[in-house]
């Protein structure tokens, strides 16, 4: 039997972290799922087509407190 490396999904604080936090930051931001209004602004905010998409996944934005 062939045995394949486990890939890591490290947490920190109770977020993902690591590279595969990374990676999907990454591409939250490349498919327009979160963005800044400002390049210089600190946080980033979920659009409009984010919440769409984070809806068909299956995330539940409601438990997320808007500012």
């Amino acid at each position: 039997m062939k045995q394949t490396k486990k890939k890591p999904a490290k947490t920190c604080y109770n977020h993902i972290g690591g590279k595969l936090g990374t990676l999907l930051f990454d591409q939250f931001i490349s498919k327009g799922w979160i963005e800044k209004e400002k390049f210089s602004d600190k946080h980033f905010f979920i659009t409009e087509k984010g919440e769409k998409e984070f809806t068909k996944l299956g995330i539940d934005l409601s438990q997320i407190q808007s500012e």
